[in-house]
């Protein structure tokens, strides 16, 4: 099967599933648990990871699956003789449970630790994003580049935050760093929009720390964007590049080495 044909599935997939969970916001009492007793989950993320998964299987019974509710086994990235799905069904469930629309259902298809082809659809607002590896990338099917910053004073950053607050200074280095010398933060809350957004300018740059089924659809999307994308800290040997999240950055590519440089120099501070 072509990789337009199995885009086409994905995107389709992702397109039920935030029906789905749109559904379950509009018309019933949302209900709501904690993984690892910090992080919050709802129920419309279970339902959403079921259905996708199940369709997954369905169609590609000999496919691996990554996926954050049902199957959140990192490993899966390491082994990469068979095609794997990493699957995202509620990207910014905080959001999702506090009633924001900032919310995306993330699909990603990757060969050989390559992502090939990515789907980010946001339910609440209407909006698809798509990239092919080598084809471009699209919102509503309307092909998308990144903002073309190139000053650091001039733009637009975006960050998260981890759900744990045990290991925060490196992390408010690292902004402290940022703040005083972009244009200013947005915190979106979805890690796979904020990247999405860089892809069509509405953001100039993005760094952070999340798991492949955070980024990985959305990287190769704003990478077809013309986006630059990378690690501030170094890969471990062996870990496919596409779905490392460690010390992540996107940025206009003019920002990137900059930003880059920033960002592990502030890591490498000492208080």
């Amino acid at each position: 099967m072509s990789v337009t044909a199995i885009a086409d599935f994905a995107e389709q997939l992702a397109r039920d599933a935030g029906a789905l969970i749109r559904r379950e916001r509009e018309q019933n009492t949302l209900r709501t648990d904690y993984k690892n007793h910090t992080e919050l989950v709802t129920h419309a993320d279970v339902m959403a990871d079921e259905f996708i998964t199940r369709a997954i299987r369905e169609r590609f019974p000999d496919h691996r699956i990554l996926s954050e509710e049902s199957m959140p086994d990192l490993s899966q990235a390491e082994e990469l003789d068979t095609p794997l799905w990493i699957v995202d069904p509620i990207d910014g469930t905080v959001n999702y449970a506090y009633g924001h629309p900032q919310v995306a259902v993330s699909i990603a298809y990757a060969e050989r630790g390559q992502v090939q082809l990515g789907i980010v659809h946001a339910p609440f607002s209407a909006e698809t994003f798509r990239a092919e590896r080598g084809q471009g990338a699209t919102l509503n099917g309307e092909s998308i580049r990144h903002s073309g910053c190139d000053t650091p004073r001039q733009a637009l950053f975006a960050t998260g935050f981890p759900y744990t607050k045990d290991a925060l200074a490196p992390l408010l280095r690292r902004l402290d760093t940022m703040i005083h010398r972009c244009r200013d933060l947005r915190r979106i809350g979805s890690a796979a929009l904020d990247i999405c957004w860089v892809a069509c300018g509405r953001l100039d740059i993005y760094y952070e720390t999340v798991s492949p089924w955070d980024f990985a659809a959305a990287r190769l999307i704003a990478t077809e964007a013309g986006a630059e994308a990378g690690h501030f800290s170094s890969v471990p040997e062996g870990q496919p590049e596409e779905l490392w999240g460690q010390d992540i950055v996107i940025t206009a590519p003019a920002l990137y080495q900059t930003i880059r440089q920033w960002l592990a120099e502030a890591s490498r501070q000492v208080c």
